[in-house]
């Protein structure tokens, strides 16, 4: 639907109020707007209401930047270093520039009959949303926006940040949404991101033609506006300077760099014991297991996490045969209780379910049965648990306590996308400004709680959705993706467009997770390849994921592929290590990696994992794919045979093959070979080096006594 000019009041005037060392306000017809400098190249526009509860998006500790401010004709400007903010009236709009050149605009879309086509700033007729508009140069991207399926360049499109349960990854709906979109900067000109700090609904014109086809325009629907626009002569600067906002991830723990083994679901302990003992028995690495929500849940009363007293009634001699065979334990939960849960009435009285608007007791959740079927079991009416209440905040967090202490290693915080409109919380905030950021406060007091009742070593959580903050607290899953190559395709771009949105860890269902059929062969080989290159690595779904469920050919292939993704974990380590201090992601988007070659960033299934290492996922049957090799020389990674770069190659590769190669100098740390990562003795985590062509200086971090291996030997 087009611009309705007569639904937003357009805001007028610009004339200095108030300066302090580190704030500028200046008036405007709709409101003070506040402008403040919160870091290195950013500055942060706020206008609209201050007493709307703060969920800490945002980390505590950003420091400030001095800011000055000086009248201009017709407005302000306001200067932090060399970056200068000018604010004009009649109407309000403002212009960026650095060192005295432009950097962006808003709105330059003028209509013929002489305004422009959108409002530079607007408020909505009702309050309850602000309009903002920034100008596109004719061929500037745009990238971000969390985890979305389709084209990693958003320009063109209408994008919705609002977390949902997508039921797959063919639409726009997605799990993880964050509302940051950036643009690399084009002819020469720095690019620059802009972040709504919001927990509402935004809606992104990334340039679409309903609205105007050279303007990036955003609807946030909240009552108040706040706007960090954030200045980086690189994707990886903006990117730094976002993640410094929102929190860079810790690292996570070694182990979880292993391989996960999953299913929807093991229905007994003998089930998921088998598998565990088969995995061993067939030569198949694997770090941690999953009892998935049916596995270990009674469905009928879930979810306090309380094991299932008719198939687990003691629990501990399976989780104590688990660790034996050397495996991390994952069990699953989601942040609902059954109405027929034996304590469901104490939690009531209580208040720690959110509650319906209208009646003021604890809304009901009804599930949608369709996508359940004979394979997952129907749900149970819900309540929801109401984590601005800080006693349920701190209740849920205590049912952790003893599974933690009894061995479980790690918990799938699935779903957190659930919350309506139609619900009020202890806060007071309704379900309209609660739905996005009820995922961050669920996961937030998971991952809380895991460091806390398991000190010893780094906590992880392992969530589906997402919502600016959850970066803080990894890692996070791409759900439940359709068993076919188009699956495989949205997976990896899922898992792409999140890196590029600040998510530093990424894991997708191998196999993909539902479908009519089991994955073909080729497939399942295609996908297990591609995802021993993302920062995690779990096969799940429904029915048989395990590799001998393919064939004896792919058995084969797949093992040595397991093989090699435990040899790398000391470079995805690397990477890891990397993600916490710069908030660049493993899984690297080629525009992230490569600004300055244009031709590559169409390239957008292409990543790089970590800084050496390029994968060229192949996304059909035959075994033939197009590749770009940036410029220099690339080597495949386990042959060593060179490739000259600065351009595109067509591959033709068996299905033991697969297209991923080293840079001219890599030289890429390499583990032993085990079978899970409790084998490695910590002195030996690092095996030997291989090196590619003419190398440079010796890895950071790596003994320099080790055998190195040189391709082409």
């Amino acid at each position: 639907m087009g611009y309705k000019a007569a639904d937003w009041h357009i805001a007028e005037g610009a004339a200095l109020a108030d300066a302090t060392d580190t704030s500028v306000t200046i008036t405007t017809s709709l409101g003070p707007l506040e402008i403040t400098s919160p870091g290195l190249g950013m500055l942060r526009l706020r206008i609209g209401r201050t007493d709307l509860p703060d969920y800490g998006l945002m980390v505590e500790d950003l420091s400030p930047n001095g800011v000055s401010a000086r009248t201009i004709d017709q407005g302000v400007m306001a200067l932090v270093g060399s970056l200068a903010l000018t604010v004009t009236a009649e109407p309000t709009r403002f212009d960026v520039s650095y060192f005295g050149s432009p950097v962006l605009s808003t709105i330059t879309d003028q209509h013929f009959r002489g305004w422009t086509r959108l409002p530079a700033l607007a408020r909505r007729e009702d309050g309850r949303a602000w309009l903002l508009s920034l100008a596109l140069d004719g061929r500037s991207p745009l990238y971000g926006l969390g985890e979305k399926f389709g084209p990693l360049n958003k320009r063109g499109s209408v994008v919705i940040s609002h977390v949902e349960d997508a039921l797959g990854v063919n639409t726009e709906l997605a799990y993880k949404n964050v509302p940051f979109c950036w643009t690399p900067g084009v002819d020469g000109k720095l690019g620059w991101g802009l972040f709504l700090n919001t927990p509402a609904r935004v809606v992104h014109h990334c340039g679409d033609g309903a609205w105007s086809n050279r303007t990036y325009a955003v609807e946030v629907e909240d009552e108040a506006l706040d706007a960090t626009l954030i200045i980086g002569g690189t994707p990886a600067e903006v990117l730094d300077r976002f993640t410094h906002l929102v929190g860079k991830p810790p690292e996570p723990p070694g182990w979880s760099f292993g391989v996960w083994a999953s299913r929807a679901y093991y229905r007994t302990a003998d089930d998921i014991l088998a598998a565990a003992r088969e995995l061993r028995e067939r030569a198949f690495p694997c770090d941690v297991i999953t009892f998935d929500g049916r596995a270990w849940l009674e469905t009928s009363t879930r979810c306090l996490l309380e094991w299932d007293p008719a198939r687990y009634p003691d629990p501990a001699p399976v989780l104590a045969e688990l660790k034996s065979l050397g495996y991390r334990i994952c069990n699953w939960e989601y942040p609902l209780v059954s109405l027929t849960n034996p304590r469901y009435a104490e939690l009531a009285a209580k208040g720690y379910f959110l509650k319906d608007l209208i009646t003021g007791e604890p809304y009901q959740y009804h599930w949608d049965p369709g996508p359940f079927g004979q394979v997952l079991t129907p749900l149970p009416t819900s309540a929801l648990i109401d984590f601005t209440n800080p006693e349920a905040y701190r209740f849920w967090q205590e049912l952790h306590k003893p599974l933690l202490e009894a061995g479980v290693d790690v918990m799938k915080t699935d779903f957190g996308e659930q919350v309506p409109d139609q619900v009020v919380a202890y806060n007071g905030d309704t379900g309209r400004r609660l739905h996005n950021v009820y995922t961050f406060l669920y996961n937030k007091a998971v991952w809380e709680a895991t460091a806390e009742y398991r000190p010893y070593e780094p906590a992880m959580v392992w969530g589906r959705s997402a919502w600016v903050g959850n970066h803080r607290y990894p890692g996070h899953w791409g759900g439940d993706p359709q068993s076919d190559w188009g699956g495989l395709v949205g997976s990896i771009r899922g898992g792409l467009s999140w890196g590029l949105s600040g998510g530093a860890f990424h894991a997708t269902d191998i196999g993909g997770f539902y479908g009519d059929r089991q994955p073909e062969a080729e497939l399942y080989v295609r996908w297990v390849q591609a995802g021993v290159f993302s920062s995690h690595f779990r096969f799940h779904g429904i029915g048989v994921r395990e590799p001998w469920g393919f064939g004896a050919d792919a058995e084969e292939i797949c093992r040595e592929w397991f093989n090699l993704r435990m040899r790398l974990i000391p470079y995805l380590r690397q990477a890891a290590r990397q993600a916490s201090e710069t908030g660049l992601p493993v899984m690297r988007a080629m525009v992230l990696m490569l600004p300055d070659e244009p031709e590559s960033h169409s390239f957008d299934t292409q990543f790089f994992c970590g800084e050496d290492v390029l994968v060229a996922p192949i996304t059909a049957p035959g075994g033939i794919v197009d590749v770009y090799l940036p410029s220099g020389r690339w080597y495949d990674l386990l042959s060593g045979e060179p490739y000259e770069g600065g351009r595109t190659v067509r591959l033709a590769l068996p299905l033991d093959r697969f297209p991923v190669f080293a840079r001219e100098g890599a030289m890429i740390p390499i583990g032993p070979v085990v079978q899970h990562t409790g084998e490695i003795a910590p002195d030996a985590a690092i095996a030997e080096v291989w090196a590619y062509g003419t190398t440079r200086g010796w890895p950071e971090g790596v003994p320099q006594d080790l055998p190195v291996r040189r391709l082409p030997g």
